[in-house]
């Protein structure tokens, strides 16, 4: 098994009839067994092949949350091309970076998709020949490559998709992934036990997170296909029909993000949450106050799990007794080693608060993490330094090995399971010209674990008031995805620097046990278009 696809296609020789992915419930409720899933590969290969796309080549997808996703992603990693899965909440200025950066040959979206890719694409000099086909003009109007596809090299290293993380310094970066990367993560979640036990060919999955990111397109959709399984892709989460989505879904098993557990634990009992079959769901941020109380309503266990799209594979809290009460995420497995360290690199005593640093265990610590940055080895190196890769995550470990989530040591802002850099908000609202200067950092949400807050500095003759507040946040919601928006904005006179006129973020709300009172609430103009 070389490639992603080879994964599935046993699974389709193997079990045709069996579910493969399907939409939720609300959505349609559409099941393709695997051996309908083949023969819609089978159509899109034969379409891309027959232009000429294939190994080498980049296709960003604009497609959405369901499982055509998928339908692309195999037809073409079968080819050797790579995927760049798009968000759709990306304005102009982003989607241009997106598809610059990573040279994407082809964009293929969705008909409502299409304007503002196109404005994207249109407006940059470098992007105007690159083509956009939407979902059902690729049999009659895919354009053949610019450039030729190249020879197949080795499939396992072949890369497979480009997905972005968000940076502490500046706009996101690319992760590269490739085959192995991809198969090992599904294998690792395939192989985990405990609580996070697979039935193999029995299981229905329903992941709501976006297939742009690692979790549902490159862990769950992996281990689906290498346990016959299936894959539920919902439109998103909707708290209001979750539980009778479940039920008429047939799913056995969940993933989530720390917004979902308070969201249905707030709604009223009804008949649905006692009817789903659901066996355990994995996740991240479920407040430890909430925890044993949503298990012991809804009756199955959440397993806390740490990891990022650099590492593919994750650690989990899945083995009894769990820890819920607290921030435990599990410990080391092999073979990925894991150990808290100083400043230095160097590991700290037990229960002391160091950087969490992971490898793989072997000659090659990299084995099976992404391959690179794109286009910064600089940043890769860094991030590797002294042979372990540097997570940013602040944690701390006990004599027993568990590992206990701290805080974060990057500049980020952690909301609704989106990573967002302060860097790139405050690169936004610093050319606002009613903007003197700006910090941007991370306040607590009881609904989406943080909220993006933005400290300003108005620019000479500038009311701080309302008025302005909301003017910034309108400015980034021009510029940026929505979610990455400040939703409050707090006006001051100065803000604490060091002697080289650095903002101390630390010091901004030094003494104060509210850092939202006085700042303007604009939650609620953070909505999707």
């Amino acid at each position: 098994m070389l490639t992603l696809y080879d994964a599935f296609a046993q699974s389709c020789a193997a079990v045709p009839d069996l579910p493969c992915l399907a939409e939720s419930a609300s959505s349609g409720g559409q099941v393709w067994t695997y051996g309908q899933v083949g023969q819609i590969v089978d159509e899109l290969s034969r379409t891309y092949a027959s232009r000429g796309w294939g190994s080498g080549h980049r296709v960003a997808l604009a497609v959405g949350n369901h499982p055509r996703h998928f339908f692309h992603f195999l037809a073409l990693n079968r080819l050797g091309a790579s995927i760049v899965p798009l968000n759709p909440d990306y304005r102009q200025a982003e989607l241009r970076y997106a598809l610059s950066l990573t040279a994407a040959d082809l964009v293929v979206c969705q008909p409502e998709r299409r304007p503002l890719l196109a404005q994207a694409i249109e407006g940059d000099a470098a992007l105007c020949h690159t083509p956009l086909v939407e979902l059902s003009e690729l049999s009659h109007r895919l354009p053949e490559p610019r450039r030729s596809a190249a020879e197949p090299g080795d499939g396992l290293q072949a890369e497979v998709a480009i997905l972005f993380t968000s940076g502490t310094s500046g706009r996101p970066k690319g992760c590269v992934l490739t085959n192995e990367y991809v198969l090992g993560a599904g294998a690792w979640y395939r192989d985990m036990g405990g609580r996070l036990t697979w039935h193999v060919g029995q299981d229905r999955l329903i992941n709501p997170l976006p297939v742009f990111h690692m979790n549902c397109s490159m862990v769950a959709f992996p281990a689906t296909c290498l346990t016959h399984n299936c894959l539920i892709v919902p439109d998103r989460f909707h708290a209001s029909s979750w539980w009778q989505d479940c039920v008429e879904s047939q799913a056995t098993a969940m993933h989530y993000l720390g917004v979902m557990p308070p969201a249905l634990f707030k709604q009223a009992p009804g008949p649905w949450e006692v009817r789903h079959r659901i066996r355990f769901g994995l996740g991240a941020g479920c407040d430890p106050t909430l925890h044993g109380p949503f298990e012991e309503r809804f009756g199955f266990p959440l397993v806390e799990v740490w990891g990022m799209t650099e590492t593919g594979r994750f650690l989990g809290n899945h083995h009894d007794p769990r820890q819920t009460h607290t921030r435990a995420f599990g410990r080391q497995q092999a073979p990925l080693q894991a150990m808290v360290a100083d400043d230095e690199g160097r590991p700290v005593a037990v229960d002391t608060p160091g950087e969490l640093l992971v490898r793989a265990e072997g000659a090659d610590p990299r084995k099976g993490f992404f391959s690179a940055y794109l286009n910064d080895p600089q940043a890769t190196e860094h991030a590797w330094r002294g042979g372990w890769f540097h997570t940013g995550d602040v944690v701390r470990q006990d004599a027993t090995g568990m590992l206990y989530f701290v805080d974060r040591k990057k500049d980020m802002v952690r909301r609704s399971g989106e990573n967002i850099s302060s860097a790139e908000v405050e690169a936004v609202l610093a050319i606002h010209p009613s903007v003197l200067r700006v910090a941007v950092l991370a306040v607590a949400d009881e609904m989406r674990d943080e909220e993006v807050m933005a400290v300003v500095i108005a620019a000479p003759g500038c009311q701080p008031d309302q008025a302005l507040a909301h003017e910034l946040v309108r400015h980034c919601l021009q510029e940026l995805a929505y979610f990455k928006a400040p939703g409050w904005v707090l006006f001051r006179d100065q803000l604490p620097t060091t002697p080289t006129n650095k903002i101390q973020k630390n010091l901004i709300f030094s003494g104060s046990s509210e850092p939202t009172q006085g700042a303007w609430d604009c939650r609620l103009m953070k909505r999707r278009s």
